[in-house]
């Protein structure tokens, strides 16, 4: 989970104590499905009565971070390996289309989901999932090219934060969203858990007291207002998205291997933590080098 505090605070997740930081979301090319794929993201923010507010629920990372073995390896050592999304470069928008533009970019769409769908049978990840995933780092190859985030990465924190949104028995469904909200424990003070007082008036997280983290990346409502770009935290592709850009901040190259522990800490600053982390972005990525698509 991103940090609590948008400028100066990392904080806990549900389960897991995160020390104070800013606030905090292998390649396809460019395949122009960005406006796209947020514009469905925008579409459920959270942003009428309380009675459409998500439920107070239990902790949500402990049991999914608890099945998750820490990988042996030293941190800044080095960094997971890299899998690249094939496909060809098309370059995202925020204007509307022409006609020929459409037909790119809803190849584009159509490649991506295929991709998806046969890593998904490498991986065990859900397709859905992969495709919040593989968007977030095609948005970061377009606007930030120098961080050079991995789906994986991006993959082995849902794993991590949400089990890829299907904590609790949660399901992900096709709009990127689960089938009931994954909400975490209220951030009280209480044992492992930083106090972090309201901040969104239970808009997110159905908590008028305390901040709760919130989502498939779980993030805090404090951070989320500065990554979220106004979407809905429990939308894969949103979180996803905000994840990378949180992981990418400050000019990160998280193809290094300094790079890639300094964000991941950022994230949590937990050793044991970003080693999980590693373990699985390793594994999904080199799983995923035997998938062609084109």
């Amino acid at each position: 989970m991103p940090s609590a505090e948008a400028e100066k605070a990392e904080s806990d997740s549900p389960a897991e104590p995160r020390k104070p930081r800013p606030a905090g979301v292998a390649a396809l090319g460019r395949l122009g499905i960005v406006v796209a794929v947020l514009a469905l993201a925008g579409a459920g923010v959270w942003v009428t009565t309380r009675a459409s507010t998500p439920e107070a629920g239990p902790t949500t990372t402990d049991i999914p971070a608890l099945q998750v073995a820490a990988a042996d390896v030293e941190p800044g050592s080095t960094a997971p390996v890299n899998a690249t999304i094939a496909g060809a470069p098309v370059a995202a928008t925020q204007q509307p289309q022409q006609p020929q533009q459409q037909q790119t970019k809803q190849s584009g769409t159509n490649l991506l989901s295929k991709w998806a769908d046969q890593v998904s049978q490498v991986t065990g990840i859900p397709a859905r999932a992969l495709i919040g995933y593989g968007n977030a780092e095609l948005a970061l190859r377009d606007s930030q090219p120098s961080c050079k985030i991995s789906w994986a990465t991006l993959a082995g924190i849902g794993r991590i934060e949400s089990n890829h949104g299907q904590y609790g028995g949660a399901v992900l469904q096709s709009d990127g969203r689960p089938s009931k909200a994954i909400v975490g424990v209220p951030l009280d003070g209480s044992a492992g858990v930083q106090a972090i007082p309201d901040t969104d008036g239970g808009r997110f997280d159905g908590d008028p007291n305390y901040d709760r983290a919130v989502g498939p990346m779980q993030f805090i409502p404090s951070t989320w207002a500065k990554w979220g770009g106004g979407y809905d935290p429990q939308q894969i592709d949103a979180a996803a998205l905000a994840a990378a850009k949180y992981l990418c901040a400050g000019g990160r190259d998280m193809s290094s291997a300094q790079g890639w522990w300094n964000g991941i800490l950022s994230y949590n600053n937990s050793v044991e933590y970003a080693q999980k982390v590693f373990g699985l972005a390793d594994s999904y990525a080199k799983a995923a080098q035997v998938v062609k698509v084109s």
